[in-house]
């Protein structure tokens, strides 16, 4: 999807339907902005409902102070035009008070950014400030002295955050993703200390590689155009129910010439088409596109093991949380997890990056999946539909281990009962 050719009030319309459906607002809560190349703000209405917003609702605020819209403007319209005052390099601010967000904000404290490579790198710099009543002047004045120094990301007190950025597309994808690093921090911290990232390892999961020589394909294979539909809606069904976020989580399927299609660097998951996903064959990209950055692993993976015709990696917050601490996952807790997921391995974050070859090899038959320490999980199955199912399940058994921390002791699936498992659905060591 091309933004630049949507109208200012369809664009906001676009992102606050994201934000409330993913239950990062409420109905009065939030508000967006874009300015447009005349310089007219265009701003979400204060006191209508967020979850049936239309375009009629948006109110345009032109230079000169005239407002223009069925409804009066957020009331936090001064703190908008102030952020645009100082920094006209931004085009974008939104505001909003997420849960995960704003029970760090209640403490007075950040979510950290450093528990998962990708995060630092899309939010950049960010900054805690003081509390101030919503709407006043002072919020105004606090929250732009912080744009004016360079910052783009203002955690608040009390309250929750603002961003600016280029686009507001742009500022949503840094806004889900800190929404993701607080509630990962969140969970993780069930288990035990978090263990972020140090400096150095961080390193080694940056892309120092270039582009893949391209090539155009002459024709479309039918099985070409089928993994192109089918793919889709599961990267979509990921994203709505919280596997991966618009800024990370890998979809490869193997075809049967040996080929690899798989999805695209920096592209919103949400919004991908058949179209968009890239074509690699014999170590050369479909012209025009970029393929994940993750693709080493997942062609290592189709290397090294036959029978797998579908990778996926993903970050789940939910199994996220057993990756940035020190705590082991156990899908020894009901036969379906056990089944599907077997003896998952942990292996470190380089690994990953610098010895994909490596990682592809500690995959077998009883381990369907891995968890990289710090990074993702990576799920195979023999089709798409059997890999998400696996992503699905292993998020689930790590949301019920979560929610059983306060009843008591995990009571696992006997090393007896594990076998009788074993017997009684052919599964092999």
């Amino acid at each position: 999807m091309t933004y630049e050719y949507m109208h200012p009030a369809d664009q906001l319309l676009a992102v606050m339907q994201r934000i409330y459906d993913r239950k990062m607002t409420t109905t009065s809560g939030g508000n967006l902005s874009i300015r447009d190349a005349e310089g007219n703000i265009w701003i979400t209405p204060a006191s209508i409902d967020k979850g049936t917003l239309t375009r009629r609702d948006i109110v345009c605020v032109k230079p000169s102070g005239e407002i223009v819209g069925i409804h009066k403007p957020s009331s936090e319209l001064p703190f908008h035009a102030s952020v645009y005052r100082q920094r006209p390099d931004l085009n974008a601010v939104l505001h909003a008070h997420p849960p995960g967000l704003v029970a760090f904000s209640i403490v007075r404290t950040m979510p950290r950014l450093d528990l998962v490579p990708a995060v630092g790198k899309i939010v950049g710099k960010t900054v805690l400030s003081a509390y101030a009543v919503p709407g006043s002047e002072k919020l105004g004045e606090i929250i732009s002295s912080y744009f004016n120094k360079g910052y783009n990301v203002v955690f608040l007190e009390n309250h929750g955050v603002c961003i600016g950025d280029r686009s507001i597309f742009d500022a949503f994808q840094k806004f889900e993703t800190i929404e993701y690093a607080a509630r990962l921090e969140i969970e993780a911290r069930r288990l035990g200390a978090v263990r972020p990232i140090p400096e150095e390892t961080l390193k080694t999961t940056r892309n120092e590689g270039g582009r893949l020589p391209s090539f155009r394909p002459e024709k479309r294979s039918a099985e070409e155009l089928a993994a192109r539909r089918d793919m889709i809606p599961f990267i979509h069904r990921a994203y709505d129910q919280g596997l991966i976020i618009s800024s990370f989580g890998s979809f490869s399927c193997r075809l049967p010439d040996g080929s690899v299609l798989i999805t695209p660097s920096g592209a919103d998951r949400r919004l991908l088409k058949p179209e968009d996903l890239v074509l690699v064959r014999d170590g050369a990209a479909e012209e025009g596109k970029t393929p994940s950055e993750s693709l080493p692993f997942h062609r290592a993976v189709y290397a090294k093991k036959p029978d797998v015709s579908a990778v996926i990696l993903a970050k789940p917050k939910n199994l996220m949380a057993f990756a940035v601490t020190d705590t082991v996952f156990d899908a020894r807790t009901i036969p379906e997890s056990y089944l599907l997921l077997r003896d998952i391995r942990k292996l470190p974050l380089e690994t990953l990056y610098r010895d994909p070859e490596g990682a592809a090899a500690a995959l077998s038959n009883p381990v369907p999946a891995l968890i990289f320490e710090n990074d993702s999980i990576a799920v195979t199955g023999e089709t798409i539909l059997k890999a998400f199912d696996r992503l699905e399940v292993a998020d689930a058994t790590a949301h019920s281990i979560l929610l059983s921390r306060p009843l008591g002791d995990i009571v696992h699936i006997h090393p007896e009962e594990v076998d009788e498992i074993k017997r009684v659905f052919n599964l092999t060591d």
